[in-house]
């Protein structure tokens, strides 16, 4: 089966790569199996200390694979189970990546439409070319972008995913950096490169604490003020006993460099 997915490491760093620019690398069901495979096996892999997503040819993402969906209209059921399935799987796939373990970062380097928009805004960090471009189209063809929104209006305000999703429109780079859907717009030719040290550079942090933050990232940020700083609290209380405080406090003290435990 060829693969649309590959898989190369920098050190600690895990980069993987949409390459399926046939279908401008929709996210296909066998697409969505092979990324959910590689950050399932990148979370068991305490050498993998961040992740990029990237992607060859002129899109980003395409999104869902609309050829796959429409086939399945002659489906009994007109595709309904079908649908659900698909849209099941890709819902895990955006979820494991906001719990993942690891840091990931979005190298985008053309079109993010649809559920490709979802997987940069999906993302915990994003840089842009300056060609990049950012939709969420449904709206045009009928099908709106329900599950799209979910990580849009996470990152950008109200008004600004509403504009996206009820519009339909092709947002450049430059609103997407002054929306908050991506972190900055980088030189095309310095893109990956910047990408890669900024990687790197989170890697050599402790593991353990990145895993502590994105979990208290993601669930304190729903909670009313008292209770999100209850809840962040016990996450850096539970944090200060782990063995990479121990250590970072203790070469922080002794004016070292640390020497971060192994341990997921």
């Amino acid at each position: 089966m060829t693969s649309h997915l590959r898989n190369s490491r920098d050190g600690s760093v895990l980069r993987l790569t949409l390459a399926d620019d046939a279908s401008r690398n929709s996210l296909s069901e066998s697409m969505m199996a092979e990324l959910q495979a590689a950050l399932d096996n990148a979370g068991e892999d305490s050498t993998v200390g961040t992740i990029i997503i990237a992607s060859d040819g002129k899109a980003f993402s395409s999104g869902h694979n609309l050829k796959q969906l429409t086939a399945r209209r002659a489906d009994p059921d007109n595709g309904e189970a079908y649908y659900s399935m698909v849209f099941a799987r890709c819902a895990k796939l955006m979820t494991s990546i906001a719990h993942h373990r690891c840091a990931i970062i979005a190298e985008v380097d053309g079109l993010a439409s649809a559920a490709g928009c979802q997987l940069v805004a999906t993302c915990d960090l994003a840089y842009c070319s300056p060609r990049a471009t950012f939709c969420t189209p449904g709206v045009n063809i009928g099908l709106f972008c329900s599950t799209p929104m979910v990580a849009l209006s996470r990152n950008l305000s109200s008004k600004h995913t509403m504009e996206m999703l009820l519009t339909g429109d092709v947002m450049d780079a430059e609103f997407a950096a002054r929306t908050g859907l991506v972190n900055a717009v980088i030189p095309q030719d310095e893109l990956a490169g910047h990408v890669s040290a900024l990687a790197a550079r989170i890697a050599s942090k402790s593991r353990a604490a990145i895993t502590y933050g994105k979990r208290a990232f993601d669930g304190q940020r729903q909670l009313p003020l008292e209770q999100a700083y209850a809840f962040t609290a016990g996450v850096m209380a539970r944090n200060m006993l782990d063995s990479a405080a121990c250590e970072g406090l203790d070469a922080f003290i002794s004016k070292r460099q640390p020497n971060w435990p192994t341990h997921k």
